[in-house]
This record gives structure tokens, C-alpha cells and sequence, in this order.
């Protein structure tokens, strides 16, 4: 979160909303996004349902979901996804901003 928070400036200046959505529930977003200013959009999904049109896998084993990174155009059409093997396995901003720019070429 950190990390979309310390560059929010550089994908709004593409014209990109970053949303989060994550399995807490609605209050639980509203406390955290108020707590450490996040200028961006938290979604709530603790019943899984946006998680399971995107086919982000929810694995208890390894503490719920598993982070994935979508850019999805305005036409609501995928361009790139990105399903994680671990918290660790996250593309960096400077990639995502690179295929936005590579999309909006």
C-alpha cells in the first residue's frame, strides 16, 4: 500500500485510478484508509465475489489472498495481469507505470 501511496501522483498523471480491494471488511478499509491517508480507492470485498471475477485465488494456507496487479482500460478490458506467488511477488511501480505508458503508447 506504501508503495501505490509514495507514487499515486505518477499514475494519476496517466490518467490511471489505482484501487485496492482487498477481503476486510468495509469498516476495516474505512479505519486503515483514514490512518494512513491513502489517496486512492479501497474496495471491500470480504465475501471474495470481486476476487472471484478476476480469478485472484484465495488460498488459507497462506493467510487469504494472494495479491494480484491488474491494469484494466477504460473500456473495462484486462491489459495486463499479474497473479502473485507471495507478498514478495509484486510488480514495482515503475513497471506498472511503464506498461501504462506502453498501452497508451
Amino acid at each position: 500500500m506504501a508503495q501505490l501511496r509514495q507514487d499515486y501522483k505518477d499514475f494519476v498523471d496517466r490518467d490511471t485510478e489505482v484501487i485496492a480491494v482487498g477481503p476486510d471488511s468495509q469498516k476495516a478499509f474505512v479505519d486503515y484508509w483514514e490512518e494512513n491517508d491513502i489517496p486512492f480507492i479501497g474496495l471491500a470485498d470480504p465475501d471474495n465475489e470481486v476476487a472471484k471475477l478476476y480469478d485472484q485465488e484465495v488460498n488459507l494456507l497462506k493467510f487469504g489472498r494472494i495479491p494480484s496487479q491488474m491494469l484494466i482500460d477504460k473500456q473495462g478490458i484486462v491489459r495486463y495481469a499479474h497473479y502473485s506467488n507471495s507478498m514478495s511477488d509484486i510488480p514495482d511501480n515503475v513497471d506498472m507505470l511503464n506498461l501504462i505508458d506502453e498501452i497508451n503508447g
